[in-house]
């Protein structure tokens, strides 16, 4: 079975993050993961929360954290700022630039269209640097336009080399198949997101109704990851109990 590492989604410890970055940076660590994702990057400025991105790179390497990917604004990927997106994670090291979110365009067949050709666009425009780009989903992305769920329509339309950062519990909430979409478009899901769907109250993986075995499976066999990404945390973002024991559930899975 493969060995793929685990990393943390940011957003899941927010509070966190904006008090003290390189504390929270040393927790994530602490806790055994090897991986971090920061969240809500617009590609105006070669900073975040309030860092210079060679500062950011300091903090990762003190602690032996790897950047994993960024969660991005439409907007970073377009115009002046791709350019700018693309120093901050060269910076950074990362190589996996995934649009964290766009309801707007995912809501007609036009604007998902649009965001298709976006994304087909910075896709080769960062290859020469050894990136690539995808989209994460949101249970938005499940709810059916023109009679076709938004997720399906994107990913049909971009190119292979376009990350599909399936979520597997936000798919689940906006009534989606998460296993559905990882047998159908094989080696899209470089990176993938960790959460249950239907557990209880600070809930982790394992405790809801996602089926883990066959999640991992079609990740052994037709998927092409390199990363998994844990997005369960704290209702407000703060502490690391959640963030500890999805990391516990997962390596009592043998992950």
């Amino acid at each position: 079975m493969t060995n793929i590492p685990i990393a943390l989604q940011l957003y899941s410890v927010r509070g966190d993050v904006e008090n003290d970055l390189a504390a929270t940076l040393k927790s994530v660590a602490d806790l055994g993961y090897v991986g971090a994702e920061p969240w809500g990057y617009g590609g105006e400025s070669l900073d975040w929360m309030g860092h210079a991105c060679q500062d950011i790179r300091a903090m990762y390497d003190d602690n032996g954290l790897t950047c994993c990917g960024i969660h991005l604004a439409t907007g970073a990927l377009m115009g002046d700022n791709l350019a700018r997106t693309i120093e901050f994670n060269r910076a950074l090291g990362n190589n996996f630039l995934i649009i964290a979110a766009d309801k707007p365009r995912m809501s007609a067949v036009d604007t998902i269209m649009e965001l298709a050709g976006i994304l087909n666009a910075a896709a080769e425009k960062v290859q020469p640097e050894g990136m690539f780009v995808g989209y994460h989903a949101h249970g938005f992305d499940f709810k059916k336009v023109a009679g076709r769920e938004p997720w399906d329509i994107l990913f049909s339309s971009t190119g292979d080399d376009v990350i599909m950062q399936m979520d597997i519990g936000n798919c689940m909430g906006g009534g989606g198949d998460p296993v559905a979409y990882l047998r159908k478009f094989t080696n899209r899901a470089r990176s993938l997101h960790l959460k249950d769907h239907g557990a209880p109250q600070d809930g982790v993986i394992g405790e809801g109704a996602a089926d883990w075995e066959e999640i991992f499976r079609l990740v052994d066999t037709v998927q092409n990851t390199e990363w998994f990404v844990v997005e369960e945390g704290g209702r407000d973002g703060h502490g690391f109990e959640v963030c500890r024991r999805s990391l516990e559930a997962l390596r009592a899975m043998g992950k």
